[in-house]
């Protein structure tokens, strides 16, 4: 399927599916005769897990750090990563470890300050 077709039936753009393939996270597809992108499942598969990632508040660097990867996630049902051990995603995505705790870090900051203005506003928390 062309580049249109393909950012239709992934929920993104066409744009979007070019800057997934700059940022590495999209491997180059093939081309036509006429030098159109010709997208297949596995492709479609990939900018589906890649779309559900970000979505999951990852970073397009966060992925590219880990775009070698991303095909062990694009098995249905992809396989659990909270095993860490070697060989499966969890070993192998550090990443998803280090935005958890710059999550949490954000959530314990939020909790401050929320907070401290309900104490500056109403006296009490």
């Amino acid at each position: 399927m062309r580049i249109g077709e393909a950012a239709a039936a992934t929920g993104t753009t066409p744009r979007a599916l070019r800057f997934y393939e700059q940022r590495g996270l999209l491997p180059p597809p093939l081309r036509t005769a006429s030098g159109q992108r010709e997208y297949g499942p596995a492709e479609i598969a990939r900018v589906r897990v890649i779309r559900e990632l970000l979505s999951l508040g990852l970073t397009v660097e966060d992925l590219r750090a880990s775009a070698d990867r991303l095909h062990l996630l694009e098995q249905d049902p992809p396989p659990r990563c909270g095993s860490g051990e070697p060989g499966t995603p969890a070993a192998e995505f550090g990443v998803v470890g280090r935005r958890l705790a710059a999550l949490d870090a954000e959530i314990g900051r939020l909790a401050a300050l929320r907070a401290n203005l309900a104490q500056r506003a109403f006296g009490d928390a």
